[in-house]
């Protein structure tokens, strides 16, 4: 370990110190990690590094799969490793950052590993689990302002490329209704601010598209159907897993439209998104009852997620599923309609396909 003054009594000091009796520390994202998940295992390695030494691995299951978040590691190129899965030993402190231990996607899960420690912002019940240290915090808006604290309180410079995925990882986690900002993310946005390139930044925000991409979203308008104030789409199949949450921001935008939930199946897996604007509403719990028994979730207030494993590839299975979870947020949503219209209507679609 470096000989290293720590900055007595901040909440960073308080987790360095406890890595004492550790030989190497695992920082763990969640699978498919996102400009959230990147930035923040990239900050706490840098913390690391810069302080107690030990060596240290950002690691993380899937693929970078939205067209901002691989131009984002294009660009900066964060010290990250995306693996199958890993070989913990008892002396490595595996640390999980932006997820929440009780969650299926992430590789101490697969391996029944526990968590040294927590940092997250997410809505989940995290009492299940005792780690020597944790730092869950629901009222910031993202696990970077966590991060980016931690160096803060060690007079750590986060350099430019650092600082700016920080500053995109807070703006991707705030839009959708999801648009609070605390008091800690107030003070770390303009000390980024002083670090971060604003060009580089412009170009993540800009990333260029696949072709395959805008099929998925003319798919996906096609199948969007309208039940009082909710928006709901499902697709039998896409090829980018970044249009559910996209197509989901989308929807949330429209005029008449307070609540959506979109799903598709990718890779057999359906993945769902859910949106809502109403303010005593919170989509996490929403999402969580809507998928009880079906596969995992989490998310925020106003923002979620989850997945059902291995729904398969036939018609019928995913057909059965869809309506499935279309029924049940409906009634979550307090939506007795169970009869949708589509957002374009059929006609529309088939007047203007040989234009």
């Amino acid at each position: 370990m470096k000989a290293t003054q720590l900055n007595a009594k901040s909440v960073s000091t308080r987790l360095l110190e406890r890595l004492d009796d550790c030989a190497e520390v695992v920082v763990v994202m969640h699978d498919n990690p996102d400009p959230d998940a990147i930035a923040s295992g990239w900050g706490l390695k840098v913390l690391i590094d810069e302080t107690v030494g030990l060596p240290t691995r950002v690691i993380g299951g899937g693929a970078i799969v939205r067209a901002e978040n691989r131009h984002m590691v294009d660009l900066l190129e964060p010290p990250i490793e995306l693996v199958d899965d890993f070989e913990f030993d008892d002396r490595t402190a595996a640390i999980l950052v932006d997820c929440g231990a009780e969650a299926s996607n992430h590789v101490l899960t697969r391996q029944g590993v526990k968590p040294f420690a927590i940092i997250d912002h997410h809505i989940a019940d995290q009492r299940r689990v005792q780690t020597p240290f944790s730092d869950i915090r629901v009222e910031v808006a993202a696990s970077a302002s966590i991060i980016a604290s931690y160096l803060r309180e060690q007079k750590i410079c986060p350099g430019a490329k650092l600082a700016t995925a920080m500053l995109y990882a807070i703006s991707t986690e705030t839009c959708a209704y999801e648009s609070h900002y605390s008091s800690l993310d107030r003070l770390i946005l303009p000390w980024l601010m002083e670090y971060g390139e604003p060009e580089l930044l412009a170009e993540i925000h800009n990333a260029p598209l696949q072709r395959s991409y805008y099929g998925d979203l003319l798919l996906a308008l096609q199948n969007t159907f309208l039940y009082e104030d909710v928006a709901m789409c499902f697709l039998p199949r896409a090829d980018g897993v970044e249009i559910v949450g996209e197509i989901a921001d989308l929807l949330i935008r429209g005029d008449s439209v307070s609540r959506v939930m979109c799903g598709a199946v990718i890779a057999g897996d359906l993945l769902v998104s859910a949106r809502t604007q109403y303010v005593e509403d919170n989509a996490a719990e929403m999402i969580r009852e809507t998928m009880k028994g079906l596969g995992g979730s989490g998310g925020h207030a106003h923002r979620a997620g989850g997945k059902i494993p291995n729904v398969g590839d036939s018609a019928a299975a995913i057909d059965k599923v869809s309506n499935l979870l279309r029924d049940r947020w409906l009634d979550v949503c307090g939506v007795e309609r169970k009869r949708g219209t589509r957002l374009i209507a059929k006609r529309e679609i088939v007047q203007h396909l040989d234009l």
